[in-house]
């Protein structure tokens, strides 16, 4: 798969957008956010919530930076931060089930069910603005 693909200009916006979300979340899970993180970790996962929001922040930082500055691994990271949706999707998930407020607006089941449906537009925005989606589409041709 090619690894660089041209991409629009609505794509380039899109994803510096997506980018820049992705470092402010980060930061946020380090600093004043730490503790609406937590409340997404399930009680099944076999580490310190702490631990997890940590590691996921300094994740999101990261891939928030590669996505905005290493122009030849973009699909690559596109596809990384597609599969990082997904992963923590499960935490989404469990937030709902339990019931867990977060962040002054998950404070209500059908808040935290409407999040849910933003996990595949996130997943979506990754691969078409990082233009992974076009690499796969022409890899197959």
């Amino acid at each position: 798969m090619k690894k660089e693909v041209d991409t629009s200009l609505t794509q380039k916006f899109l994803r510096i957008l997506l980018a820049l979300f992705m470092v402010y979340a980060g930061i946020s899970h380090l600093t004043f956010n730490s503790i609406d993180f937590q409340a997404q970790v399930p009680d099944w996962v076999p580490f310190s919530k702490n631990l997890v929001v940590v590691l996921s922040g300094i994740v999101e930082i990261a891939l928030g930076l590669t996505l905005l500055l290493w122009k030849k691994q973009r699909v690559n990271i596109g596809w990384a931060l597609a599969i990082f949706f997904i992963l923590v999707f499960p935490g989404n998930l469990a937030q709902y089930l339990d019931g867990k407020d977060a962040f002054g607006v998950l404070n209500s089941d059908s808040a935290r069910l409407i999040r849910l449906f933003f996990q595949p537009v996130l997943i979506a925005w990754s691969l078409w603005s990082s233009g992974a989606w076009q690499s796969w589409r022409n890899s197959k041709k």
